[in-house]
């Protein structure tokens, strides 16, 4: 098998750094994470990163870019953390989704405290669903002094079609691969028309905001005194209550070539309290316009690195 080198700013993060595994409890399950701090406690801030990991994910993240990133912090003396939720990872319990780890990120905070004494507040920094699981959490904690989140997920059934047909299906049009598809006969027309109309479908559809389920129809029927529940939140709305009631500094990343930055995107441009809260001057915004979701390419990876680094220090 052949050997991956390492980059050469790769190797000046580590000797820069101190890495350790460690562990911590959440209820009544171990949870593991790896701690980066800088080499000389002298130099460390009081401010500190934990990485909030996306789904489905463990600490290293994909292209090891939690790794790297945490690493490059430390090097410039912001002490980082990443840890596996229960039921990610080598972490125990059941694994869960990112609506449900309000616990696992406290947990992870208390510890990062415990670890780091000179800390006195933390930034949650989330890629995808774990930028939304940040979103979600923040407000509670005084102890959280600001949000980085990149690409947050705000997938709804219909928000991903409008992205799908607005961005994928216009971009396949001047794709040189389809039209060499068709001009040589092995383009699957009805195949393509089928997703074309599932997804122009799903555009159309409007989910009334008093529909219940059969479940909850039940339940409400057998308890005459309780009231039909008339409006569930959807994940853009909560996501956007999480967003006002947080009052400290955002930085907001998103990628040019990403299905899920494009879908918040075309959800914030059409929806004036969004385009209202993300228009906050303590929002940040920075944009990478080749970056694919995970941002795999070395360049990338260090523009994200620096730019959080640079705002963590900002303030």
């Amino acid at each position: 098998m052949p050997m991956t080198m390492a980059h050469p700013s790769d190797s000046l993060a580590v000797e820069a750094c101190e890495e350790r595994a460690t562990a911590f409890q959440c209820h009544d399950a171990w949870l593991y994470g790896i701690l980066s701090v800088p080499s000389q406690p002298a130099q460390s801030s009081s401010r500190g990163v934990l990485v909030v990991v996306g789904g489905p994910q463990y600490r290293a993240g994909s292209h090891r870019q939690f790794r790297l990133l945490a690493r490059g912090l430390a090097a410039q003396g912001i002490p980082a953390f990443r840890f596996d939720y229960r039921g990610m990872g080598d972490s125990d319990g059941m694994m869960r989704t990112f609506e449900s780890v309000n616990d696992d990120i406290r947990a992870a905070i208390d510890h990062f405290f415990s670890q780091v004494p000179e800390l006195e507040e933390v930034v949650l920094w989330g890629l995808c669903d774990g930028a939304s699981a940040s979103l979600f959490y923040a407000s509670q904690d005084a102890r959280v002094a600001g949000l980085a989140l990149l690409n947050p997920w705000v997938r709804t059934e219909q928000g991903e079609a409008k992205a799908y047909l607005k961005h994928y299906y216009a971009r396949r049009l001047f794709a040189t691969e389809l039209w060499s598809k068709i001009l040589s006969g092995r383009f699957d027309y009805r195949s393509a028309a089928h997703s074309f109309w599932k997804m122009a479908t799903k555009t159309l559809r409007e989910t009334s905001p008093e529909a219940i389920s059969p479940n909850q129809a039940a339940k409400a029927s057998d308890s005459p005194a309780q009231p039909l529940p008339r409006h569930v939140p959807s994940l853009p709305e909560r996501m956007l209550l999480g967003l006002k009631a947080f009052r400290g500094p955002v930085l907001l990343v998103l990628s040019g070539n990403d299905l899920t930055a494009q879908e918040f995107s075309d959800l914030a441009g059409a929806s004036k309290p969004w385009q209202a809260a993300l228009a906050d001057r303590r929002v940040q915004h920075r944009r990478l316009d080749e970056a694919n979701h995970t941002f795999a390419q070395r360049n990338w990876r260090d523009q994200v690195l620096q730019w959080t680094a640079n705002w963590v220090r900002s303030w």
